[in-house]
Formats: C-alpha cells, structure tokens, sequence
C-alpha cells in the first residue's frame, strides 16, 4: 500500500479478470436471448451476478481506502479523469445509436421510397411498388408488396406526440419532468453538502433515488402499453428496433444511475464524505447529469419529432 505522497501502484488483484469474464457472460448471455435461445436469461443473470460482486468487492476496497486516509492527490486526479473518459465512452456510445437513427430516417427510408437517382426510383418500383416512406415506419416494405399487414399488423401508434391523445397523459412528457426535476434535486444534494448541511445534503439524495425509481416504473408501465396494447415490439420492422434499442439502453443508464445514487445515500447515511473530499458522490452525480441530458435527446428526436 503507498503512502498518501507517493506515486500510488495498485497491488496485484484477481477482480478485473472476473470482471471481464462477467461482462462476457453477460453479453452473451443477451446476444443469445435476441437469437431466441432459451438459456439466454440464465446465461445473462448468470454473468450479471459475477459482474454485480465484483463491483461490490472493488469498490467497497476503494470506499474503504479512502475512508483510511490512504488515497494519496494523484489517486484521486486519477479517478476524475477515469470517469472524464467513461462518460465519455458512453457518449460515443449513444452517439452511434442516434447516428444510426438519423441515418435511417434520413438516407435509408428515403432511399427505399425511390426517392434521389432514377436507379432509386426503378428499383423502388421493380421491388417494393406501393411503399412510400414515411416516419414513423408502421409498416414495412415487404409487408406492403406481399400483402402481409393483416397477418404481420405493424404497430397501431407510434410512441411520439403525433399519436398522444393528451399530453397530459404521455408518459414521455412525465418522465421528462421527473428526470429533469431529478437534476435539480442532485445539485440541492451537492449544495448542502458543500455547505456541511449534511441534513439536507440526504434529504435531496434520498429525493433523487425516489425520482430515478419513479422513472423506471414510468418506463417499465411505457413498455408494457407498446408492446400488449399497441402492437409495438422490438421486432416491429426499423421503428420498432430503433424505439427499444435507444429507450431500452438509456434505461439501464439510468438503472445503473439510480443505484449508484442509492449507494451514495447508503453511505451518506452512515457519515461518509466531507465538503473537501466527496468524489464518490461527485461522480455518481456527473453520470446522473449524463444520463438527463441523453434523454433530453431521446424526447426530442425519438418521441417530439418521431
């Protein structure tokens, strides 16, 4: 272990390889449930589990370091430029997600509706005569040539404000409220504990829990509605796919997000964190900032202008 002035060298730990053959696991365990094997929840639980106890294991040695004094400046420089470059990665992450959006709405469906060369046009009218492109996509191409919309019915509404009855009722709209109230609550949690109100510093954290447990009921209730009353699936042609890969990965943002919050008021609760040195739950909160700002983005291209 170094001292609190010296260049600190972790010492040699087992943790990351279990880390990674958690995520693996994990990973395959979901690629397996998108290809319809019935291991794949396993599987996934499985490797999640591995993953859950390492996290567990790592970071309850951190915490605990730290709590002894042991964290010499440039530890903890570094644990503010590592979660500088995991948010960024997540950035990136979700960047290609929305890239993908734009290009389809953008380039692919037009494309598709024969719209640009006259090559576009030809083969529009030799392959798909009748599709005309339009967003959301309801129905796909080869369910329009063949036929096929009374036996593979597309959605009946899409998710976006076009298709809200009120907005009084579109749970977008309350989720939007509640992330972006969400923020608020944090900066009030970040305020009173600068300021030593240690009080209120729990009383705005345990707010923020609630709020991020309130959003993912909200989302759960979204999901059910789309797929058992609107028709809506993951499988509901390009629509469909592109709805639940962006929603489905910006709730579990904000699953990973709610509870490192959770962890943060754990501790608070016990007495952890001065107004000097409070990184733990500095970072929790700049991912939770992150993850209101993704879904500002989520709100206006895939539900005001979708």
């Amino acid at each position: 272990m170094s001292t609190p002035n010296s260049y600190y060298v972790p010492e040699q730990s087992k943790l990351p390889i279990f880390a990674s053959i958690g995520l693996a696991t994990t990973v395959y365990g979901l690629a397996s449930i998108l290809t319809g094997k019935e291991s794949g929840s396993t599987i996934m639980f499985a490797g999640f589990l591995v993953f859950a106890f390492v996290l567990y294991r790592w970071f309850n040695i951190v915490i605990s370091e730290n709590m002894q004094g042991l964290n010499s400046d440039q530890l903890k420089r570094s644990y503010v430029w590592g979660m500088g470059w995991f948010i960024f990665s997540e950035v990136m992450f979700f960047a290609a997600f929305f890239g993908a959006l734009f290009y389809v709405r953008h380039f692919a469906l037009p494309w598709l509706g024969g719209e640009g060369s006259h090559d576009l046009a030809t083969t529009n009218s030799i392959l798909w005569p009748g599709f005309e492109a339009t967003w959301p996509l309801m129905t796909t191409p080869d369910q329009v040539v063949n036929g096929d919309s009374a036996t593979m019915q597309g959605p009946a509404h899409s998710m976006s404000i076009n298709d809200a009855g009120s907005i009084w009722t579109w749970l977008p709209f309350w989720n939007t409220v509640i992330l972006l109230t969400s923020s608020v609550t944090v900066h009030f949690a970040h305020t009173g504990l600068k300021n030593d109100n240690r009080q209120q510093f729990k009383m705005w954290l345990g707010g923020t829990v609630a709020l991020g447990v309130l959003f993912l009921i909200l989302q759960v209730y979204e999901y059910y509605e789309a797929y058992h009353h609107l028709g809506l699936t993951l499988n509901s042609g390009i629509y469909g796919t592109t709805f639940f890969m962006l929603t489905g990965f910006h709730g579990a943002h904000v699953t990973l997000g709610t509870f490192m919050l959770a962890v943060m008021l754990v501790r608070a609760v016990k007495g952890h964190f001065k107004h000097d040195d409070c990184f733990g739950f500095e970072s929790a909160s700049w991912y939770w900032h992150f993850v209101d700002v993704v879904w500002l983005g989520l709100f206006i291209f895939v539900y005001i202008l979708g």
